[in-house]
C-alpha cells in the first residue's frame, strides 16, 4: 500500500472506530447500516459530491455546509452528520470513501457477515449465487454476501476472494498454469 493510501486508511479507520462505537452504544447499528448505504450510493451517483470532498479550493466552511446539506438530504443520523461536519472542519472529507468502506466492514463483522468478491465468465443465476453463498458460508463459518461481477476473459469458472483468501477455478488461470508448465519442460 502506498504511503498516502495508508495515511487515508488510518484517518478513516480512526473516524470509523469513533462512529461505530457511538452507534453501537446507542443501539443504532441498523441505522448506521442504512446511513452507510445512503452515503455510498450518493458518492457513487454524484460526481459533484466527489468533487466537493476532494476539492482543495473550497474552504472548510463551504465543505461543511455542502456535506451538512447532503447529510440532511440523505437523512443521516446525528452522529454521522456531526462526524462529517468535523471531518470538513479538519479538511478530512477526502477520506470519505475509505470511511464508508471501514464502517461497512465493521458493521458486517458485528453481524457475523463477510463479503465475497466473485468474478465469473458469465453472470451467475440467482440459484447459482444462492448456492455459492451457502457453500462459502459453510466454509468460513459466517454469513457470506456476494459482490458478483462478470469478466468474459476468464473463459469459464470463478475467482472468489474473501478477505485475503482467493480461490481461482477459472479456465484462464488453468490455461496459464499449463502454459507455464510447458515452458519449464520445453
Amino acid at each position: 500500500m502506498s504511503e498516502p493510501a495508508s495515511i487515508s486508511t488510518g484517518i478513516a479507520s480512526r473516524y470509523a472506530t469513533a462512529v461505530f462505537d457511538l452507534m453501537v452504544e446507542e443501539g443504532a447499528l441498523p441505522a448506521l447500516e442504512g446511513d452507510i448505504d445512503s452515503l455510498d450510493a450518493a458518492l457513487t451517483a454524484s460526481a459533484d459530491l466527489r468533487a466537493v470532498i476532494a476539492s482543495p479550493v473550497l474552504t472548510r466552511d463551504e465543505q461543511a455546509r455542502a456535506i451538512t446539506a447532503v447529510a440532511d438530504a440523505l437523512g443521516l443520523s446525528v452522529v454521522l452528520k456531526n462526524t462529517l461536519a468535523l471531518m470538513a472542519a479538519k479538511r478530512r472529507l477526502f477520506v470519505l470513501p475509505q470511511l464508508v468502506a471501514e464502517l461497512r466492514a465493521r458493521v458486517m463483522a458485528a453481524k457475523g457477515e463477510v463479503f465475497a468478491e466473485v468474478v465469473s465468465a458469465k453472470a451467475l443465476t440467482a440459484t447459482q449465487a444462492t448456492k455459492l453463498a451457502e457453500v462459502l458460508s459453510a466454509k468460513v463459518g459466517k454469513t457470506v454476501k456476494l459482490n458478483a461481477t462478470v469478466d468474459p476473459a476468464l473463459i469459464g469458472g470463478l475467482v472468489v476472494k474473501i478477505g485475503s483468501k482467493m480461490i481461482d477455478t477459472s479456465v484462464a488461470s488453468k490455461l496459464q498454469a499449463l502454459q507455464n508448465t510447458m515452458k519449464e519442460v520445453g
